[in-house]
Order: C-alpha cells, then structure tokens, then sequence
C-alpha cells in the first residue's frame, strides 16, 4: 500500500505533536510526583473523561470488535457491552469514596483498608502484579495491533513496529507525565473517532458491499446483525447474554472495568477537582465507550464479512503477513486498504493515535504502581519527589521493553482478552463489598488472587480444558468466591481502629448507597438505550429507534435527578 506525501505529513505531523506536547509539559509534570502521576489531583471532569474514553479507544479494540463481529455476530459484543453495569456502578457508588479516599494509588487502598504486615505485604504484591505482569499484558496485545495493522498496510516486520513505536510513546510518557497523557488524549480522541467514520465509510462504499443498504441486505451477514442472540437457542443466549448480564459483569476484574472501580479509572477519578468531577468524569467515560463510539467498529466488521468471508479469504489477500498472526481480527485491518490517499492518512494517525493514548496510560499507570507503592514504600521511605519521578521514568522504560517482547509471542485479540478475564474471574465480588463489609480482610484479597489465577489456569489448561469458554468463567467465578468468603468468615478481620479511620474517610451512608444503586440502573437503561438506538437508526429500523430514544431520555431525567438527590 502507498502512502503519499499528504498523507505521511499526517502521520508525522501527530507523532510529533504528541512529542511536542510531551517535552511542553514536562518541566511541570517533573517537578514532583503528585504533578507526575496525578497532575495534582485539579483535573476537570471533560478532560479526564476524554482521557478515560482514550485510553480504551486502543488500537486493538477494533481488532476485538471485529473477531467478535465476525464470529459471533453483533449480539457477541455483550461480552464487554455487560461491564456498562460495572461502569455506572463505579460512577454513582464507588467515584466519590475514591476521591474522599484521598489516595495517590488505589494500590494504597490496601493499607487504609487493612493493617499490619499482611497489608503492607498486599499493597506490593499488587502492584507488582498489576502494574508489572498485569500491564505489560495489556500493552503487549495492544502492541500485537499495531504489529498486525503495519505488517498489512507496510509489510512491515513486527520487531521494526516495535522499536519505532515503543520509542515514540516512551519519551512523550516519560517526559510528559499524566497531564501530558491527559492534553494529548483529548487532542487524539477526536482524531481517532475520525478515523474509525472514515474506515467504516470507505468499507460501506466499496463496490461488492453497495453502501449500508446493500451490507444489510447481503447473505453473508445473515444472523450477524441482531442486537440479541437467537433466544431459541440455548447455546446462543446463555453464553453471550445471560453469562454476562448475570455473572461476568459483577464477578470478573477486567482493566477499564474493575468491580468497584480500579487502575487508570481509579487514577483519573484520584485527579479530579472535586467528588462532582471525578463522578462526571466516569459517567462521561460510559456514556461514550458504550453508546458513541463501536458503531464504526461493528460497521467495518460487518462489511470484511463481505470482503474476507473467512480465514482463507484473508490469507490469500494477505501473503506477506506472517501465518501465526492471521485470525478474523486481521480483518479490520485488512478493509483499511481500501480507504484512498487523502483519507488513508487520518485513518492510519488515528490508530497511532489510539496506540500511544493506550501505551502512554498504561506507562504511567504502571509506573505509579511500581514507584508509590513498591520503591517508596519499602525501597525508599525518605525518596524526595525528584528521586521518585527519575525512577518513574526509568520503569516506563523498562515496561515499555518487557510489552514489546510479549508482543511477539502472542497471536489474536481475543486470546489475550479471554487470558485476561480468565484471571481475574471470581474477585469481583470481593472488590464491591470490601468498602463496606468489614468481614473483609487482608487474606480475603490474598487468598481470591491465588484462587481466582490457579483455578483459571487448571480448567484453562488442565483436565478440563475441553469445556467450553463461559462454563471454565463460571466454574471459576463459583469456586473463587466460595474460597475467599470461606476463608474471609474464618479470619479476624482489621483491628477496629483502622476500620473506623477507613469509614471516617469514605463517609458512605445507607441513603447514597441507595440512591447510588438506583442512579446506576437508571443511567445503565439509558446508555443501552443510546446505544442500540444508534444501531436501529443505522439498521433503518426507526419506529425502534424513536422508542429507544424516548427511553433514553427518561432514564437521563432520572439520573439526573437522583444523582443530585444522592448529593444532598
């Protein structure tokens, strides 16, 4: 594929802008690590919203939107539509007890919420996990995107894609800190929704798909465009609607959709002015990520149905891409090449857009872990504020080298997004209730994790790996909750003084809770609503899509109103 001057200058011209951006910045952000991790907690609301939809809008999102699509039809996107219900419950309960928590972490979480050595033992462990092996994960399946879009549009090698993009993000991350992250992910969100329109218009104008019409109406889609499975169908519905409406959204620790609340949503909820801008920012997060932005995403993949019937349609088109990274994933990549020069320009800058917003977070993120949490906390006590963000920069660095090595052993999106849930299945309950069950205690969070990852893995890769994907989710989930609230009303709980110094911080009462609970359902109508009332419009199916918007305004009433009810 050729790329022309125009075209390059754009790519170009965004690269350096985030580098731009970075090194202006980073005079302020280096002055110490409250202005390096938390941009000294006087963040508004719209930018860390913009931040928060950014950072999930990553390169490898609609590689996974598109292998769902593909395989499972447009109803197998409630596999990550049902987190919306974790989502709103983290805007209306969770976001004002994280900003009166008054954290720099949410790791710290562990030793405000528990005591003794176990705690402190807790705090690092996590970190480690979470912000070492946990994130150079995520990184490393966002850099596998990268690596599958460039080896189709350039035939470029995956180590080349590597080096030249991990070098760009570390500097911009390394020098510019969070409010370098947060300036850029503003700026580079409406580049990349730009980007996913014009991939999904120039996929709807190619001549064997005939416009929206033509793709609705074509035999290749048919059972793939349904906003629910076949309901006769047990094997339909139980896995990709009822698992996850009724077990995975509350049960599962995903990044961006932790139970509760937790890592960079937790981070940016930390930055907030005030509780009003760190519960704005969150609602404005879902409202986006679920109801705005998959529609381009779902579009093209629908379209590649049409293009790429299957595997060894695109393996035929794509004889340059090596064969272990060929899956139904490639395919978004693979309608790219159909965007002309001019066009082909933003599309390409808005996927680098999206993999430096996603990179740079994640750097951050993880290095706020790894220098809060473990060097301060048990390396260094007495660190100054510069000593601590040198060694930040050095561990977004050395995240940034372990990601692109995993990069190059892993194959599809949804292997790793399954990897993920897999490890994380049966926490999320624990993550929901420790706020305010004081049962609750340091070896409840110990024992879930140790549980939560060796029974995944057994069933992933032991005598019964031969079940099927929701079953090994829910015998998972059962086994790990069972274990940690056994072992939890076997314990003693905390000492009773650093409870009620806990309770005294987060100030929750009955009343919110309630009002919480309702806001949430409430909103979660509501963005569903927005969501398949964009999909019936696209569909021309309008009598539902008047219906759905009336819907949606109703329940925003609602929210609104008991959101302020709750603010009392």
């Amino acid at each position: 594929m050729t790329l022309t001057w125009f075209d390059w200058s754009i790519v170009f011209g965004t690269l350096g802008l985030t580098l731009i951006v970075g090194l202006w910045v980073s005079k302020r952000a280096g002055r110490d690590s409250a202005s390096f991790f938390l941009g000294n907690r006087h963040m508004p609301w719209w930018l860390l919203g913009f931040s928060m939809v950014a950072t999930t809008f990553a390169a490898d999102t609609p590689n996974l939107v598109t292998q769902i699509v593909r395989t499972q039809g447009v109803s197998g996107n409630w596999i990550w539509w049902c987190f919306l219900l974790t989502g709103m419950l983290t805007t209306f309960v969770y976001a004002r007890l994280w900003r009166r928590l008054g954290v720099t972490t949410d790791i710290e979480f562990y030793e405000r919420r528990y005591s003794g050595k176990p705690a402190g033992f807790l705090r690092g462990f996590r970190a480690v996990y979470l912000g070492l092996f946990f994130n150079v994960m995520i990184m490393a399946n966002v850099t596998l995107a990268a690596v599958k879009i460039s080896s189709v549009l350039f035939a470029v090698e995956p180590e080349t894609v590597i080096v030249v993009a991990g070098l760009i993000t570390v500097v911009f991350s390394a020098a510019g800190g969070f409010v370098g992250v947060l300036i850029t992910d503003f700026l580079l969100f409406f580049l990349a929704m730009t980007g996913s329109i014009l991939a999904a218009y120039f996929a709807l104008d190619h001549p064997a798909v005939g416009g929206l019409s033509g793709l609705l109406e074509h035999p290749a889609l048919q059972g793939k465009i349904s906003f629910l499975p076949d309901l006769s169908d047990p094997n339909q519905y139980v896995p990709l609607l009822l698992i996850p409406l009724l077990v995975q959204w509350w049960s599962v620790w995903y990044p961006g959709a932790e139970p509760g609340g937790g890592g960079y949503i937790a981070q940016r909820m930390l930055a907030a002015k005030n509780e009003n801008h760190s519960v704005g920012a969150s609602a404005f997060f879902n409202l986006c990520h679920y109801a705005i932005r998959p529609w381009p995403w779902i579009i093209v993949a629908l379209a590649s149905l049409v293009i790429y019937p299957d595997i060894a349609s695109l393996r035929a088109a794509l004889p340059n891409v090596p064969a272990n990274i060929i899956a139904d994933d490639l395919a978004y990549s693979a309608m790219l090449a159909y965007v002309p020069a001019g066009a082909l320009g933003i599309v390409i800058a808005s996927l680098a857009a999206a993999y430096v917003s996603t990179i740079s977070t994640s750097l951050n993120w993880g290095a706020s872990y790894l220098v809060n949490d473990v060097y301060k906390r048990f390396a260094a006590p007495d660190a100054t504020d510069k000593q601590m963000v040198t060694v930040g920069r050095i561990f977004t660095v050395l995240l940034m080298l372990l990601a692109g090595l995993l990069a190059l052993k892993l194959e599809s999106a949804m292997q790793a997004f399954r990897l993920m849930m897999s490890i994380g299945a049966g926490t999320g309950l624990l993550f929901l209730l420790r706020w305010f069950w004081h049962r609750i205690n340091v070896w409840s969070e110990i024992s879930a994790m140790v549980l939560s990852f060796s029974i995944s893995m057994y069933f992933e890769f032991g005598a019964f790996s031969y079940l099927a994907g929701w079953q090994k989710l829910t015998y998972s989930v059962a086994l790990t909750t069972l274990g940690w609230v056994v072992v939890t009303l076997l314990t003693p709980p905390a000492d009773s003084d650093t409870l009620q110094k806990f309770d005294n911080s987060i100030r929750a009462d009955k009343g919110s809770l309630r009002t919480g609970a309702m806001a949430t359902l409430a909103a979660t109508i509501g963005v569903y609503a927005a969501l398949f009332c964009v999909g019936a419009l696209l569909f021309g199916r309008y009598e539902l899509a008047a219906a759905l918007l009336l819907t949606l305004v109703v329940s925003g009433v609602m929210t609104r109103k008991l959101y302020w009810q709750g603010s009392v």
